[in-house]
């Protein structure tokens, strides 16, 4: 009688064996889509093997606990092979084939004007993790597997399926695939077993290239060029050099040599075969980036607003004029004697790093959070700290009206304006490219000033010079981003390129708990709700905007409170566990408990390293004189206010 084990053992074996001839046998006609029915079937197969041990399992015991978490691994292992198609064609159902948190409430772009819902997980990281669970009960994990199988029929669906009669997807598909195997697949983001995200790794390129050959074949007027599956081979070869473990895989060096140029030359290929996307994954992505670390890789914001429709030239520069005129002026006050620049110095990176929080419009006290960097405000889909304002604009106003900040009223924030004769003949003029207005309107001050700031989201750091070869990193510097993406775990929410909470394909903008504590003693958590204010649910109780780190060695104070002067302050947080892990109470924190254990020098490697993302930006003097207005008590008013 074959013990349960061996038999286990001989059953991956021949999977993995029939794995192999499904995905690599070639075909005379329809090679590409037999690829993709083999995958599917395969994929599927695997879940209903899993299911079935699954349900065997009443208790565990330390080996079927090893049984279970080899099907899980198996399992995984055809998950990566379809993921190529998996998480683009479907991405709602991939999250329950493998989804990472039992519960999201992310909001993406194209949802940003309905109520948030809940998305629950379900999968094989769930799976997985849930082994470890000290209540185990079979029913429960059998539910995670259950899920994935049930949304494996999506891929069935002519809704589906249809893609695969055209070119276009595949590069599409691609596109995200590469994305994701600079910001997801070596970061332990989705893999539970950081020992298996090489191994993982390894084997998706070899399926990645299996699949290329199979497209090339099927669909040879719009195959990938030679150069192309050249660079491919590459990236395995040195995957295959590569060590085991993810925090000895240099990062940095797959990053800059191998992802970077296959993404830019999926870029220009979809350029030049003029594919077209009928999806909303590709909603912000921006089809004329040439890099991977172009600052121009997706849209995350209108920084237009009203003018969006303006594309001279000259007309850009006169609204972005006026809107630096009035970022400076505290006529957008209630008192006259506060500006935009009181708060976001562009001298401190348009942030304050002077003080924890701003001084409240009254002077009495402060305001509760800190004035984050403007810089790349825009390459978030959702803004402020808890995600309140879906646009650049409607952040404006209500920062020009909120009674502890400007306390201005809109119509006369802008009788004042208008009183002005620079601001009334400039913004008139303008109102020819906002065929939608007879007059000018409070939303044509707030697009200038937003067109304003966010011309200086458009410089690259050093860092992003290096990884474009056209500079280089210190030994330091390069060490530090590769622990960045592996063993400090800042990559599983600072995604690669802007190092915000924006991952792959770049449609929505990810909250966190994290455990921020109300002083550095670390006395209690901080009392601020966050996104709970505006989605109340148990999950998102005290958590934040994921935010960016670009710039941020000259945005000091850190997080919501400001409660940090330092990065070395940050990095104890996180290497510490957050509050749990400093014996707080936080029930919903997302934020592992557990030591990182980083030596000193990891943590001199990280903020290295961070400090090569301060970018290349303008020095910006306030004005010297502001408009004169016909009120002539408005005229004493000081380009940048007075507090």
């Amino acid at each position: 009688m074959i013990m349960r084990p061996i038999l286990v053992a001989i059953q991956l074996v021949a999977a993995a064996l029939l794995c192999m001839a499904m995905l690599t046998t070639p075909s005379s006609t329809g090679e590409y889509r037999q690829r993709y029915n083999a995958g599917l079937e395969l994929l599927s197969d695997r879940l209903a093997e899993l299911l079935e041990d699954i349900r065997q399992q009443d208790a565990l015991t330390l080996e079927d606990k090893d049984l279970l978490r080899a099907r899980i691994h198996a399992a995984r292992s055809a998950m990566k092979a379809f993921d190529f198609w998996g998480r683009y064609l479907d991405p709602i159902n991939h999250r329950r084939v493998n989804g990472p948190l039992p519960v999201e409430w992310e909001t993406e772009v194209f949802e940003k004007y309905e109520k948030p819902y809940r998305r629950a997980g379900a999968g094989l990281t769930l799976a997985e993790l849930y082994l470890e669970e000290p209540d185990y009960r079979a029913d429960s994990l059998a539910r995670l597997v259950d899920a994935a199988i049930t949304a494996m029929g999506s891929y069935r669906a002519d809704s589906v399926t249809r893609h695969l009669t055209t070119p276009d997807h595949f590069l599409f598909c691609n596109r995200l695939m590469l994305l994701n195997l600079a910001a997801i697949y070596t970061t332990g983001f989705e893999c539970p077993d950081t020992a298996r995200v090489i191994t993982e790794l390894r084997d998706l390129l070899i399926d990645l290239k299996a699949t290329t050959d199979a497209f090339n074949s099927s669909f040879p007027h719009a195959a990938m060029p030679p150069e192309y599956r050249d660079m491919l081979t590459g990236a395995i070869d040195f995957s295959q050099a590569q060590p085991d473990a993810y925090s000895a895989f240099d990062h940095f060096v797959f990053l800059r040599d191998h992802v970077g140029p296959l993404f830019t030359m999926n870029q220009a290929h979809i350029r030049r075969t003029g594919a077209r996307s009928a999806s909303w994954m590709d909603y912000s992505l921006n089809k004329a980036a040439t890099s991977l670390f172009a600052k121009d890789l997706y849209i995350g914001q209108d920084a237009k607003g009203v003018f969006r429709r303006i594309d001279d030239p000259a007309a850009i520069a006169e609204v972005r004029r006026l809107g630096r005129s009035l970022f400076f002026d505290p006529i957008l006050s209630g008192n006259n004697e506060r500006s935009c620049a009181s708060c976001h110095r562009p001298e401190m990176c348009f942030s304050d790093t002077a003080r924890a929080t701003p001084l409240a419009f009254d002077h009495r006290g402060t305001l509760p959070r800190n004035a984050p960097s403007l810089v790349n405000a825009d390459l978030n889909h959702l803004l402020m700290q808890d995600g309140k304002h879906i646009s650049l604009q409607s952040q404006a106003k209500d920062v020009l009206t909120d009674p502890h900040e400007m306390s201005g009223e809109a119509s006369a924030v802008l009788a004042k304006v208008m009183a002005c004769a620079d601001y009334r003949k400039g913004f008139t003029a303008l109102l020819k490219y906002t065929p939608m207005h007879d007059e000018v309107t409070t939303d044509h001050l707030v697009s200038a000033i937003t067109m304003y700031y966010t011309s200086f989201s458009s410089f690259p750091s050093s860092f992003d010079k290096a990884m474009n070869a056209q500079g280089g990193v210190s030994d330091e510097e390069h060490a530090g981003f590769n622990l960045f993406m592996s063993k400090a775990q800042c990559a599983t929410c600072h995604f690669v390129p802007h190092f915000n909470g924006v991952k792959p394909p770049y449609v929505g903008s990810e909250f966190e708990v994290i455990g921020v504590p109300e002083d550095p003693a670390y006395t209690m958590v901080s009392n601020d709700k966050g996104r709970y204010a505006v989605n109340p649910a148990p999950e998102t109780e005290h958590a934040f905007r994921t935010g960016a780190l670009r710039n941020i060695a000259r945005s000091a104070p850190y997080m919501h409170n400001g409660v940090f002067r330092t990065l070395r302050e940050v990095i104890d947080l996180y290497d510490s566990g957050g509050a749990v892990g400093r014996g707080l109470d936080l029930p919903n924190q997302t934020l592992s408990s557990d030591s990182l254990h980083l030596s000193n020098e990891d943590k001199a490697r990280l903020e290295a390293f961070m400090r090569a993302l301060n970018e290349d930006l303008p020095v910006e003097a306030a004005p010297t004189t502001l408009p004169n207005s016909k009120d002539k008590t408005l005229n004493a008013r000081r380009p940048s206010g007075s507090y």
